[in-house]
């Protein structure tokens, strides 16, 4: 071999080994710290935890769980501990935080609308299938008023499985509010178009906080604030969308016959 292509391999190798020693380095660096935060409850409390966070030196990525309310952190512990995100945490006042641990009960509770539970009959029927979820702490059915307030352990489950059982039976749930400015539309939709697109394209809407879909149903749900829209304004938007949405007819329940 050529002696200049000795040193030219040899350069290549010497490369790949600092590299790869450089890499190991900052891996050796780099943990993780999982924080239970209490006080962070939305998007804007991630920014403010992150901008806390951000001052202090070594602060990689952070991932947030608003159910659990908890901040997997990322640092370098070459230039802060996690002694240092705890005590900066703990001087915001509101943001203090503790290890979190999967072991421990995180009790939620979250009320959700169901314009097609209309009797005794439908939220027996839910009741039955949410005892059989892992985690589900306990169930306040308001037939009346059409929802469902449900407590559970987020360490266990989660608003997107309850949803998702409940999609299953059959029901649509939307976000409930005991707000008099949020109102709840209900509509029936082609069950081709009872998509993840439908969802994007209400949810732009002004004044929509909450959107599902149900296609085994065909049916289009929406918690929205009503100082914006009305129920006939977002139908006509909807409507204007593609979307070929219509009012329910009157309901005649078969359960309670």
């Amino acid at each position: 071999m050529h002696p200049q292509e000795i040193i030219t391999k040899m350069k290549r190798l010497l490369t790949l080994t600092a590299t790869a020693l450089m890499t190991l380095t900052l891996t050796a660096a780099n943990e993780t710290i999982v924080l239970r935060i209490k006080g962070m409850r939305c998007e804007e409390c991630a920014h403010k935890v992150t901008t806390v966070l951000k001052q202090l030196n070594g602060i990689g990525n952070m991932e947030f769980d608003f159910e659990k309310r908890t901040a997997a952190i990322t640092f370098d512990n070459t230039q802060t501990c996690a002694d240092s995100i705890t005590a900066r945490l703990a001087r915001t006042g509101r943001y203090k935080s503790v290890p979190y641990s999967k072991d421990e009960v995180i009790r939620r509770g979250m009320g959700l609308q169901m314009g097609d539970m209309h009797c005794q009959g439908c939220a027996n029927r839910i009741r039955q299938r949410l005892e059989k979820m892992e985690g589900i702490d306990s169930l306040a059915p308001h037939v009346d008023k059409h929802y469902y307030f449900i407590r559970y352990d987020a360490n266990k489950t989660c608003k997107a499985a309850i949803k998702e059982a409940l999609g299953e039976l059959g029901f649509t749930p939307v976000s409930y509010y005991t707000s008099k400015e949020i109102s709840f539309a209900y509509f029936l939709i082609p069950k081709e178009q009872a998509t993840e697109s439908t969802i994007e394209e209400v949810l732009a809407l002004d004044g929509v906080d909450d959107v599902n879909v149900n296609a085994k149903r065909g049916s289009l749900a929406i918690t929205y604030v009503n100082k914006d829209t009305s129920e006939q304004q977002l139908l006509q938007a909807i409507q204007e969308a593609g979307i070929k949405a219509t009012l329910p007819p009157a309901h005649e329940c078969k359960e309670n016959k």
